[in-house]
């Protein structure tokens, strides 16, 4: 599921966290110039856990290094393409004509200029789809809990892995669907009493000493609203806001509140299914691959475009936001992600799409707590092994142990497993600009099975419609890691996946406090600069890519790749 970032409201009575979301920074300090990029900054000058972005291209440049253009797969919601700060950087497939109606390159693919979309078809685009829990628990009832109880324990018995993930699925099912339909119920119920709220305020700000001076009503409604009142006043986003300010942001907090569990209603109804009539495949046959159109953005592209931006975003008019690898990058949108759960099959079709036409990186900022198909995604994660290419996976942000609550897909089969089954994987965890606060409290962790953490707090970057905003989930972490990836790769070709992992890994800033160093295989989060140091000194510099001398020519001298460098 995409990991979309929602406004929180803390009140008493009616604190509601969204258990698989981080939340969106609702404070947007859109004139704070040195907030909206500090995921790039030198730790060691300015005391904050950046990545040290600028300073790793000055070193990789002084080696005489010259970068080539690195495409990244953003396996997503979808991405506006057309973004005035992503455009240059977006990813055109070179063997297409387009607009055609012919699939020029053989591909498999129609007009694929700049990636596919495998959740999608003639009929449209999905949107809203299920929960994958939903969808097992639609498929399985039948045959563990049908009307004949001698042939449900004959099938329980004949597929015990199968009946394993159906009850993990009940339960979770059972438990979420529940929590959307209250959640749904009491940010309406808000929304609702803002009008008494507004009318108790009287014109005055949303202070403790104004809210304590309101009169108790007799009035229900009017009752309950002074209830919240009393919470808000509390909360750093409301206090001290005019009535007007207080109207306009409680409005906009409660607006992103309502569309986020609407959907829920379909997401965990076992009788929605809009797959059939939207993609039209056959979607139990997994070896079926040439379905989708070519909708880059599709219906909601926040997501995916945010990722985009954290990868190779470029500054543009008054915006100073720019990708970890925005002078190396080219961004290949790969639609993957609907508003709910991802399917098997399309993750699958997604990975072996952008490997096949020419993505080294892969930017996969989605999970799930169960997976029917991932055996046919973990011969796709060998797949991208044996080509060569990386899978980048954000973590996750249920603030878990991923050992004990698996986020698919996972690059362990089991998670007594001493390693991943493949090399080829890195999983990000998210990190803060605030050092004695540095794991996000919403961020996954594990000292095995994560193997980083990455700035994905207050961070900036492009959203649909030419605009920009904050967001903060791992979904941010994992595309701070893959920019970072492609800026080594660019100029360190011969790297190879497991390499570039390891020169993360092992370059990490540390931090021993409050338990971080045990929240990770690296126990710190990365830094650009000293990963490329690490990389050169220990896998490129007069070193073939498999770690043998060979004999080189010294490196010229060449000149900065073109565009004004950005000061920090």
């Amino acid at each position: 599921m995409k990991k979309v970032l929602l406004a929180a409201v803390f009140l008493a009575g009616f604190s509601f966290t969204y258990a698989q979301e981080a939340q969106v920074k609702t404070l947007d300090p859109k004139e704070n110039k040195d907030l909206m990029t500090w995921y790039h900054k030198d730790y060691a000058t300015a005391k904050v856990y950046g990545v040290n972005t600028e300073n790793a291209y000055k070193f990789l440049e002084s080696k005489g290094l010259k970068p080539t253009t690195v495409v990244v797969g953003v396996l997503d919601s979808g991405v506006q393409v057309d973004h005035p700060g992503l455009i240059k950087n977006v990813w055109t497939n070179p063997n297409e004509v387009p607009n055609n109606g012919k699939d020029d390159d053989g591909n498999g693919y129609i007009d694929d200029i700049h990636g596919w979309n495998f959740i999608g078809g003639k009929n449209g685009d999905v949107d809203v789809d299920n929960m994958e829990v939903t969808r097992v628990v639609a498929k399985y009832k039948p045959v563990f809990e049908g009307d004949d109880s001698a042939k449900n324990k004959a099938n329980q018995a004949k597929m015990p892995e199968e009946f394993a993930m159906y009850m993990k699925s009940k339960e979770i099912f059972g438990k979420k669907s529940i929590e959307a339909k209250q959640s749904m119920q009491t940010y309406t119920m808000i929304n609702d009493l803002i009008p008494n709220m507004v009318k108790l305020l009287n014109g005055k700000s949303v202070t403790a000493e104004n809210i304590a001076a309101i009169k108790p009503s007799t009035d229900q409604k009017d009752a309950i609203a002074l209830q919240i009142l009393n919470q808000v006043a509390q909360s750093p986003e409301f206090k001290g806001k005019s009535t007007a300010d207080f109207e306009k942001e409680m409005k906009s907090q409660m607006k992103e509140a309502i569309d986020h569990f609407g959907p829920q209603s379909k997401q965990y109804d076992v009788n929605y299914d809009p797959r059939k009539e939207i993609v039209g495949d056959n979607y139990e046959d997994y070896s079926e691959k040439n379905y989708g159109n070519n909708h880059y953005e599709g219906p909601d592209a926040e997501h995916g475009t945010h990722v985009a931006g954290i990868i190779a975003g470029l500054p543009q008019g008054k915006e100073v936001q720019y990708g970890v690898a925005s002078r190396v990058a080219k961004i290949m949108s790969v639609r993957t992600v609907p508003n709910g759960d991802e399917r098997d099959k399309d993750v699958a079709n997604a990975i072996r799409y952008a490997v096949d036409n020419g993505a080294k990186i892969l930017n996969m900022s989605f999970g799930k707590p169960v997976s029917p198909g991932k055996n046919v995604v973990w011969d796709a994660f060998k797949y991208a092994q044996d080509k060569g290419v990386l899978l980048v996976k954000a973590a996750g942000n249920e603030n878990e142990d991923v050992a004990e609550h698996l986020a698919y897909p996972t690059n362990f089969k089991n998670v007594t497993d001493e390693k991943p089954f493949v090399n080829n994987v890195i999983v990000v965890g998210a990190s803060t600009n605030r050092n004695n606060e540095l794991r996000a409290g919403f961020s996954n962790f594990n000292k095995k099975m994560v193997n980083v953490f990455a700035p994905g707090e207050e961070i900036y970057s492009t959203v649909p419609k030419n605009e920009y905003r904050y967001l903060q989930g791992t979904s941010m972490a994992s595309p701070v890691v893959a920019g970072a990836a492609a800026v080594l790769l660019s100029y360190m070709p011969t790297l190879k996946p497991d390499q570039v992992i390891e020169s993360l890994v092992k370059s990490s800033n540390p931090n021993t406090e409050n338990q971080f160093g045990d929240f990770s295989q690296s126990g710190g989060v990365i830094d650009l600069k000293k990963a490329a140091e690490y990389a050169y000194a220990n896998f490129y510099n007069g070193k073939s890519s498999s770690g043998a001398k060979k004999a080189v020519k010294p490196a010229k001298k060449v000149k900065k790749p073109a565009g004004k460098a950005i000061k920090l």
